[in-house]
């Protein structure tokens, strides 16, 4: 019997779900996986059976043994305490590695507005706004640094973490809209895309049925 449950969205859409799940798999916490499907008018509103199911209204959301987790980076930490070693061991580089995690979780809202999470389009050369543009470049800075200073092929080293795990999204977006990136990001991009929990995600997400489709994540923006 499992140890507890992972609420998540659709694995299309949800760029935050997928946070929290590779945390959890990384883990190797087990727990049943709940898929919720979105429910959305007009890109807008919260989806009722998900504000039912958990305490913020809102996915991931995390039960493991009486344990009772939301937002995708508490589920990193406690995912963490579960299992040590998924944060850098090296106490600068593991500071390092929760400020960039923590940069994802409250920063570019440039580039989550015109570039939302999607997989199984082709939004190549749209969403190119300034502030878009400005969040790339910030991130792009972040990964070079964070490869140089460890080797890669993940931002820490040759193992994916957690911070991989908060980034990992991104590098999603960055497929579907194909922004121009430098060498060292694409280097990185197929990494993280090559990763086996990440390529599971992706199987599955292209496999969810058509009735979940949305037209305010499929239809791309003008321009």
């Amino acid at each position: 019997m499992p140890d507890g449950r992972l609420l998540i969205g659709n694995k299309r859409y949800s760029s935050w779900s997928m946070r929290g799940w590779l945390a959890v798999h990384l883990a190797g916490l087990d727990v049943e996986e709940v898929l919720i499907p979105f429910v959305r008018s007009e890109g807008v509103g919260a989806t009722p059976a998900i504000q039912a199911a958990t305490p913020a209204g809102l996915v991931p959301y995390l039960e493991h043994r009486g344990a009772r987790v939301w937002e995708s980076l508490a589920i990193c930490e406690y995912c963490a305490e579960q299992a040590p070693g998924l944060w850098p061991g090296d106490p600068a580089a593991r500071a390092v590695a929760r400020s960039i995690a923590a940069e994802m979780a409250t920063g570019f809202r440039g580039l989550r507005q015109a570039m939302w999470f999607i997989i199984g389009r082709d939004f190549s050369g749209l969403g190119r706004t300034p502030a878009a543009l400005a969040d790339i470049a910030r991130i792009e800075a972040i990964w070079a640094d964070c490869l140089a200073a460890h080797g890669g092929p993940f931002l820490f080293g040759p193992r994916f973490g957690l911070a991989d795990a908060m980034y990992a999204p991104v590098v999603g977006r960055f497929l579907a809209w194909q922004p121009e990136v430098s060498a060292t990001t694409r280097a990185y991009m197929d990494a993280v895309r090559a990763h086996p929990l990440v390529a599971r995600w992706y199987a599955e997400a292209l496999a969810e049925p058509a009735s979940w489709l949305l037209a305010s994540y499929e239809t791309p923006p003008a321009g």
